[in-house]
C-alpha cells in the first residue's frame, strides 16, 4: 500500500519521465526537418510538405504521452 505522499512522489515521476519523451520526439522533428533540407533536388513545396507531415506526427505523438500520463496519474491516486 502506498502513502498518498509516496503517490505524488510517483505521479511527478510520470510527468517527468514523460516530459523526457517530449523532448525526445522535439528532437527527432528537428533532426528529421534538417534532413529534409539537404534532400537534394526537393523542391521547397517538398520540403514544405515534408516538414507539415512530420509536425503531425509529432503533434500526434505528444498528444498520445498527454493521455498515456493522465491516465497513469489516476491509475497511481486511486486508492
Amino acid at each position: 500500500m502506498l502513502t498518498e505522499e509516496r503517490r505524488k512522489q510517483l505521479v511527478k515521476q510520470v510527468g517527468q519521465e514523460c516530459e523526457h519523451g517530449k523532448v525526445s520526439i522535439r528532437s527527432i522533428r528537428k533532426d528529421t526537418n534538417e534532413q529534409l533540407k539537404k534532400i537534394k533536388g526537393a523542391s521547397e513545396d517538398d520540403i514544405k510538405n515534408g516538414e507539415d507531415a512530420v509536425q503531425k506526427f509529432t503533434d500526434e505523438f505528444i498528444i498520445k504521452i498527454d493521455a498515456l500520463m493522465k491516465k497513469k496519474e489516476v491509475e497511481i491516486m486511486t486508492v
